[in-house]
């Protein structure tokens, strides 16, 4: 039997839930830039709040590594790179996807929600996985991340339902408590096998 939240929108986070942490890229990012991880990767991340905030473009992003790792791309250099670090991110778990068009098959709404850069945005709804989302949230659009409240709120202003009705999946412990904290269910992700218990668990009515 095909599992189903009837009265409930599913909304799940991409990184690292539906796609795989993109392991090869990170390494033929260090072969490309030349840097070693311990240099490359701690600025990567720092950076990255500002690119998903939508307070850098992607060319910039990655301007202002080269500053900061003491480097200098061209435009061609710096297109080289984004590929690589954007392609990397659309392998995706086929267990979670699976889930995903599941729950949207049986007639559960599901939706997206990313802290990710402009980069995503079409890709994220044109996609054949876009077929399966609602809606789809991201983040630079928004100039908002996850945990804050209102990039909940308003994901739930888009769908039309109280936070009450969404049941938000992320990795990240701190963006699932920060659904709870604006009266969602927050479930933290680590496998699909656990993903799917959660969820069955949800859709068992209790005595």
């Amino acid at each position: 039997m095909s599992l189903s939240l009837p009265g409930r929108v599913v909304v799940f986070d991409y990184g690292e839930v539906i796609s795989r942490t993109p392991y090869a890229a990170r390494t033929a990012l260090l072969e490309a830039t030349g840097l070693d991880a311990d240099t490359l990767f701690p600025v990567y991340q720092e950076l990255r709040h500002d690119l998903d905030r939508g307070d850098l473009s992607v060319l910039d992003y990655w301007r202002a590594i080269a500053a900061r790792t003491g480097e200098r791309w061209s435009v061609t250099e710096i297109h080289r790179l984004w590929a690589l670090d954007f392609t990397g991110w659309f392998e995706v778990d086929p267990e979670v996807l699976a889930l995903v068009e599941e729950l949207h098959d049986a007639g559960t709404r599901v939706a997206l929600l990313s802290n990710a850069g402009f980069d995503f945005g079409d890709p994220y709804r044109r996609s054949p996985m876009g077929s399966l989302f609602e809606t789809v949230v991201v983040s630079a659009e928004e100039h908002v991340l996850k945990p804050d409240a209102s990039i909940y709120r308003d994901t739930c202003a888009r769908l039309g339902i109280e936070p009450a009705a969404m049941v938000f999946v992320d990795n990240r412990q701190e963006n699932a408590a920060g659904a709870e904290a604006v009266g969602a269910v927050g479930l933290h992700f680590t496998s699909a096998a656990g993903l799917r218990a959660d969820l069955e668990a949800l859709a068992t009515p209790t005595a």
